[in-house]
């Protein structure tokens, strides 16, 4: 009788592991449509989005097709990386947990598919935040979080 209850536990514990793992990572990345019809003008709307939300900036804008070219790599569709930054926010996650230095600055992908619409992908940082717990998934998860919602708006109109 206890070894039946052993492999039933183990079983359930199987079937719950496998289902978040598959749950969170159908979530972890979040991909929604530009409304611009460029890589560039969506690039720039996301820049010019950052000034509208209070000590957030941009850091830098990757073009991912440029670096690959410096090392003879062709790849057609256009991606950008546009980084944004809140110095406040990242002081204060690093203070508590520099490991998270890895996910900074936070980054929105730019690029388009293989028919040419333009789309954006990012981190689900409430989601992160929820995995991390603690100050990260305070400021993360919440503060960094809503603060993206609004940012990323201005790519949206």
């Amino acid at each position: 009788m206890l070894t039946g209850l052993l492999i039933g536990f183990l079983g359930g514990l199987a079937v719950a592991t496998i289902a978040f793992v598959a749950t969170a990572r159908a979530r972890m990345i979040e991909v929604a449509p530009s409304s611009f019809a460029t890589v560039e003008e969506t690039a720039a709307a996301l820049e010019k989005g950052l000034g509208t939300v209070a000590g957030w900036s941009c850091p830098g804008t990757r073009d991912l097709n440029g670096m690959m070219a410096k090392h003879d790599v062709t790849f057609a569709p256009k991606v950008r990386l546009v980084e944004m930054c809140k110095a406040v926010y990242a002081a204060e996650v690093l203070r508590t947990d520099r490991r998270v230095a890895t996910l900074m600055p936070c980054a929105v992908a730019v690029y388009e598919d293989d028919r040419g619409k333009v789309w954006l992908s990012k981190l689900n940082l409430g989601l992160m935040g929820s995995l991390f717990g603690g100050n990260v998934g305070r400021v993360m998860g919440k503060l960094v979080a809503g603060e993206e919602k609004r940012i990323l708006a201005a790519a949206r109109k």
